[in-house]
């Protein structure tokens, strides 16, 4: 028996990112784009209502709200309704995922309100079914201070309620716990149960999960940083094995000598066997012993030498084998590491964005943290200097506004660095036009003071 998959979060304005990848107007890298015809909408727009985004914006203008909508307010809770994954292909297969689908808009209604849920789309095209629901916290009642200070003036008059906008209440703690039980409940049909009460895992955001994907390079790059240094000791090993194959050469040199010395010796050895013959007496005998010696040093130097080139064997042919060993082990590592990073770099196509803007910050001369703060999507007030490699100086800068922003291009997502809206490309080069005026100004002015008439 498999688990009911729900999950709420706050989303702020008018949602349009969400809203182009629900209605695949962007279309991501991790879709089939041969089952996305399967995709379909479960809740019906209202007359001059197109799109998810204007469904939004519609249910506020209609609710009869009194109070002013802030800028930073909630105006949609994203609810993603789910199973585990071989419970909602057996749905398929059984060809229940229609009544699946009817029975959660059901639950959706009852829950959130029939005019509050103005949009529910089933997606096919990725790899386990689900639905992206859209609620609007409309809510009725009296806020809860406002409560609390009717109740400390005791006041006797009573006001009307009125629908208000208040998503921390629709997604309170006891709110989200009931919602987990009363959704196990209508699932129980299909053999579906709530999840472990009191789980300590969590939903990681898409930032967040960019922000593990960057740590993992870095590690990815310090793994490729000890294998360029296991490479180079692998050099420093073949360099030896080298200079021992040098080695033995000389000693086969220098046995090629004591050979001819040996061939030497028995020939002085014949001719002193014929002048004993002639002459006989000590000298003879001397000679005799002395040519036994060196036959035996001979004898002593031709092991030592075996004995050295059965070593110098050894250590080459373990050379070798560790050179091979290393060349094949670093081979794998490195391939390995590089489907890795072309897997990343394929499933989540804004990766090499996000690393591009990251070493467009560190050039220009911002701090990691202050990095950091702007891949999160913060604003930052800058005072000093930022440095152009383009244009090879510093322009400073004076409470300038810096943020990363987004573009579409042919269909893609690019960021860029702004400073105070604007492209920062484009403000080096402002910078750069003013800086060369004012150069030729000055110039010009010290021209015309050195003029005597």
């Amino acid at each position: 028996m498999g688990y009911c998959v729900l999950h709420l979060e706050k989303a702020k304005g008018a949602d349009s990112g969400m809203s182009a990848h629900i209605e695949r107007t962007i279309v991501p890298k991790n879709i089939d784009p041969t089952r996305t015809h399967l995709n379909r909408e479960l809740i019906r727009f209202p007359d001059g209502v197109c799109n998810r985004t204007a469904a939004i914006r519609h249910r506020l203008d209609t609710a009869g709200l009194k109070r002013k909508i802030g800028k930073n307010q909630v105006q949609a809770i994203r609810i993603v309704l789910s199973g585990t994954h071989e419970d909602m292909e057996r749905m398929e297969n059984e060809r229940r995922l229609g009544e699946w689908c009817d029975d959660s808009v059901a639950w959706l209604r009852e829950t959130y309100g029939a005019d509050n849920l103005v949009s529910a789309v089933l997606h096919m095209d990725e790899e386990t079914p689900h639905i992206h629901a859209t609620v609007v916290p409309i809510v009725q009642g009296e806020r809860r201070k406002q409560k609390k200070e009717e109740k400390a003036k005791r006041r006797y008059r009573t006001k009307a309620t009125a629908p208000r906008l208040c998503a921390d209440e629709v997604m309170s703690r006891a709110n989200l716990i009931r919602y987990q039980d009363t959704y196990a409940e209508h699932m129980a049909k299909y053999g579906l149960k709530r999840g472990v009460r009191g789980s300590t895992a969590k939903h990681l955001s898409t930032h967040e999960y960019y922000r593990n994907l960057i740590t993992q390079g870095e590690d990815i790059q310090e793994n490729i940083a000890n294998l360029l240094a296991r490479e180079a000791e692998a050099r420093c090993i073949i360099e030896e094995a080298e200079q021992a194959k040098m080695e033995l050469a000389r000693i086969k040199a220098e046995k090629k000598t004591v050979e001819l010395k040996n061939s030497a010796t028995k020939t002085a050895t014949a001719a002193l066997n014929g002048i004993n013959s002639l002459l006989g007496g000590n000298k003879v005998s001397r000679l005799e012993s002395e040519n036994r010696q060196l036959h035996g040093e001979v004898a002593e130097l031709k092991e030592s030498i075996g004995q050295m080139r059965t070593d110098m064997q050894k250590m080459k042919e373990s050379h070798v084998a560790e050179r091979l060993r290393a060349s094949e082990q670093h081979q794998r590592e490195i391939g390995n590491l590089r489907r890795i990073i072309d897997k990343a770099k394929e499933w989540f196509p804004m990766l090499a964005e996000f690393f591009r803007i990251e070493r467009l910050c560190r050039s220009v001369g911002l701090s990691e943290r202050h990095t950091d703060e702007l891949l999160q999507g913060k604003v930052l007030v800058v005072t000093g200097k930022l440095h152009s490699d383009e244009y090879r100086r510093s322009f400073a800068v004076e409470k300038a506004r810096l943020q990363v922003g987004r573009e579409e291009r042919d269909g893609k997502t690019v960021l860029d660095l702004l400073v105070d809206r604007v492209p920062i490309a484009r403000w080096f080069k402002e910078q750069w036009e003013k800086f060369r005026h004012l150069s030729v100004h000055s110039s010009q002015e010290n021209r015309s003071k050195g003029v005597r008439l």
